[in-house]
């Protein structure tokens, strides 16, 4: 019978293509390591892979016991928090992925209320761009995470926490005075600065300011609001802000902040999880203790229904 180590094992080998690289993502030798996949074929009765110097190859069968050892890890990982869960909410560990675009702004107001909470919880965060987070919630690394919806590329659980409007950034000098009600219209493309690509809120943003003109060319991207806000502050463009960091990037007079005319920009910020996930009493804790935490920032989602999103069908590429 094998076993979920040696699935591990195989699963994380497949993703690197290397055993010295998968062996440090198991926390394991590369001996170590290397044993149990040899002896996964011997058990098995088949080669899975192909051994070069410096490089590895999985064969077609080991591609494919990869790929169904995904699904097995996920389940079995699925099937230990069901078994936690008979005790109470939020206990043991709980694994959160959040984009860059909220982790500063939401998490120092959510943390402190998490823990007075539940005390008993161990909390782990992954913060990093929407694409990463979504395959390491499919593939059981990740519980549960906090980003911008809608996540259309895989079928997800999600609930929406609150709407999250966007600001107009300029520098302190803009002619125009604070508040100003200005339009997509107003806005210079050619001072546009965003997000490196990656970043859902760079899409987002040339989603409203562009719209036809998004086949103009941008120039290089900032890795974070704080970078980009610096630039806005000392004169070198203009900025969409999400409303969320605006306490954090917009103190003082660094900026002027213009609002925009109805129907304002926003991003829908939620919760998303495995369909399969048996902790959903889980998140729907932690989606109103973060509603909660942000106070006006959000409504209350008592009354929002858990919504499913699949992702759209796909045709496969050389199906038999």
């Amino acid at each position: 019978m094998i076993t979920l180590k040696q699935l591990r094992y195989l699963t994380t080998l497949a993703e690197h293509r290397h055993f010295g690289r998968a062996a440090d993502a198991c926390a394991v030798t590369q001996p170590a390591l290397s044993m149990q996949i040899r002896g996964l074929e011997k058990d098995l009765g088949v080669m899975l892979v192909e051994r070069r110097h410096g490089d590895v190859t999985l064969t077609e069968t080991g591609l494919e016991l990869a790929r169904r050892g995904r699904t097995v890890l996920v389940a079995a990982h699925d099937l230990v928090d069901f078994a936690r869960l008979r005790s109470r909410p939020l206990n043991g560990g709980l694994t959160i992925g959040i984009i860059p675009t909220l982790a500063p702004y939401v998490l120092p107001k959510v943390l402190p209320a998490l823990q007075r909470q539940y005390p008993d919880l161990r909390v782990e965060l992954r913060e990093t761009q929407t694409k990463t987070l979504v395959h390491e919630l499919m593939r059981g690394s990740l519980d549960v995470l906090m980003l911008a919806l809608p996540i259309l590329e895989v079928e997800t659980a999600t609930v929406a926490l609150f709407e999250d409007p966007f600001l107009l950034a300029v520098p302190k000098d803009d002619r125009r005075p604070e508040g100003t009600i200005v339009s997509a219209d107003d806005i210079d493309l050619a001072r546009l600065i965003l997000l490196e690509e990656g970043h859902c809120l760079r899409d987002q943003a040339l989603a409203f300011c562009a719209g036809d003109r998004r086949d103009k060319s941008f120039g290089l991207g900032a890795t974070s609001l704080a970078t980009v806000l610096q630039m806005v502050a000392n004169g070198y463009g203009i900025t969409l802000l999400p409303e969320v960091a605006v306490d954090v990037e917009a103190r003082g007079e660094r900026v002027k902040l213009l609002r925009f005319a109805p129907p304002t920009p926003s991003r829908t910020i939620g919760l998303a999880w495995r369909p399969t996930s048996p902790r959903k009493c889980d998140f729907v804790a932690l989606a109103q203790i973060v509603v909660d935490a942000l106070g006006a920032r959000g409504e209350t989602f008592h009354d929002q229904r858990l919504v499913l999103r699949r992702a759209p069908r796909q045709r496969r590429r050389n199906s038999p």
